[in-house]
């Protein structure tokens, strides 16, 4: 069971605000990643490819990211948390903390990276508590694309996205994007401090049906272009997809 605050905040713009801030999911839990670079020429590729694998159809993503740091009242080691609204179900938003990656031997073996992650579900005014709390907005974004749902061994999340800056605060019908032809495309299974060497196979071993289009490699290591994606591609393209696997 979660937590309900109720209250009258101000934010930092003079704002008032009413609501209930519910904090309902997972403390502790690790979030397994992969990361890539994908031409957009291929996007289409990919989803055929991912649609094969989990014979439904794709879920669309259209989400609004608010990237907030603490300000210097809350103590000298700064903090960040990203408010998420899913436009497509504008309610409830997501709270989310993505703590520093794991490091050691152990963690330079795995092909994904390990971070633990705080998420919660809270009211649309959540950004009013974080303002009077004493967080700064940093940077906002708009994620549109597509996200795939899997169960190989792990609960696994794809998503394929473009990055657009907002123009104006707020203003998610005036966006650009941040690269110009190219899409996000990112793996995630959520883990436990005891299980995530075997979810970090499972991922590994589902990232192995992708390998025509694209080479797994943990964030902010670049694999480069991959050979044999246009190729895969025109293949993919001509058969449409063909049998769900």
């Amino acid at each position: 069971m979660g937590r309900v605050i109720r209250g009258r905040l101000r934010s930092d713009d003079g704002v008032c605000g009413t609501g209930n801030y519910r904090d309902t999911v997972g403390f502790g839990v690790s979030l397994m990643l992969a990361f890539w670079l994908l031409m957009i020429k291929h996007v289409e590729a990919l989803e055929i490819l991912l649609q094969g694998l989990c014979g439904v159809h794709k879920e669309h993503l259209r989400v609004h990211e608010l990237c907030l740091k603490s300000g210097p009242n809350l103590g000298h080691v700064g903090s960040e948390v990203r408010l998420l609204c899913d436009l497509e179900h504008p309610e409830p938003w997501t709270v989310k903390h993505v703590g520093g990656a794991l490091r050691g031997s152990g963690a330079e073996q795995l092909s994904v990276m390990v971070r633990n992650m705080v998420e919660s579900k809270a009211s649309k005014n959540v950004l009013r508590l974080f303002y009077a709390l004493g967080y700064k907005l940093d940077h906002e974004l708009l994620r549109v694309g597509s996200a795939f749902h899997f169960k190989r061994g792990a609960r696994i999340t794809v998503t394929v996205s473009s990055i657009n800056k907002m123009l104006k605060l707020h203003a998610i019908d005036d966006t650009v994007p941040v690269t110009l032809g190219i899409q996000v495309v990112e793996v995630t299974a959520p883990a436990t401090s005891e299980n995530y060497s075997e979810v970090a196979a499972a991922m590994s071993s589902f990232c192995e049906y992708l390998a025509p289009l694209l080479h797994l490699s943990k964030p902010g290591v670049s694999t480069g272009v991959v050979p044999t994606a246009a190729a895969a591609a025109a293949s993919l393209m001509s058969d449409g997809g063909g049998t769900t696997l």
